[in-house]
This record gives C-alpha cells, structure tokens and sequence, in this order.
C-alpha cells in the first residue's frame, strides 16, 4: 500500500512538474511574439500582444498605455531594428509571469539611429481563452 501511495505521489509531481514546463514554454513563445511585433511594428501584432490595460514602462520614466504603445511603434517614434535578449528568466505563479532579462536593441527612433542596453521586466497575464497578453513592461537603465 505504501508503494502504491509513493507512486501516486511521485506521478503526480511529474503532471505538477510538466504543466509548469507548458505553460513556461507558452510565456516564452509570447515573450518572442512580442519581441518580433516590437521589430515589425505591425499595428494588429501589437494590439494581440497587449492587453487592453497595458502599462507600459521606459527607462526614461514616460509610462504608456496600451493606445499610446501602439501608437508609437506604429508611426515608428518607437523603431526598433534589432532586438537581443540575454539572461532571461520566468516566474510563474497561477495565471500570471513575470519575466526578466536583459535587452540590447539598435533603434531608429524618429529617423534617429541608436542603440540601448536595458534590464527589462515583463508581466503576462493568461486570458480566459489561454492566450498570454502583456500586462506591464517596466525598462530600467543596467
């Protein structure tokens, strides 16, 4: 009996242990889309990403929602060439991620070459419908 016990139990830390790796693997495809929709500047990417009460964080301190965020890839104020992240890291807990790594980007803000290298948190919420929309990004000078 106590074999049968112990094995139920190590099963069901395996079912725990992969539903954890799913559902971190779904994070990490959002954390790409978004990052290729930053690259594309792609209007209904962006809006799909986002969720409708998106706040939306620069290292700078100017904070956006998810209308403004939009916006400023769409018209390119916001023009990002490249993006490359390092050291990323997911914590989940129940529907929500956070998500931390480092970015290096070369942009084209306004017609204006640049390059930024950022610490950059990331909060996803999963939707009803299993979809992971960005619920808040907050940039921070590394």
């Amino acid at each position: 009996m106590k074999k049968i016990v112990l094995l139920a139990l190590i099963i069901s830390m395996i079912n725990v242990n992969l539903k954890a790796q799913d559902k971190k693997a779904e994070v990490e495809n959002a954390v790409t889309y978004l990052i290729n929709s930053l690259i594309s500047g792609r209007q209904a990417d962006l809006e799909y990403i986002a969720n409708d009460n998106l706040s939306y964080g620069h290292s700078s301190g100017k904070i956006q929602n998810k209308k403004e965020f939009v916006q400023a890839l769409v018209t390119n104020q916001s023009d990002f060439v490249t993006i490359d992240i390092t050291k990323q890291s997911i914590q989940l807990d129940g529907n929500t991620a956070i998500v931390r790594h480092n970015l290096y980007a070369k942009t084209n803000d306004s017609g204006n070459p640049g390059e930024v290298y950022l610490g950059i948190m990331l909060v996803f919420t999963k939707q009803k419908n299993g979809e992971w929309k960005l619920l808040a990004r907050q940039a921070y000078k590394v």
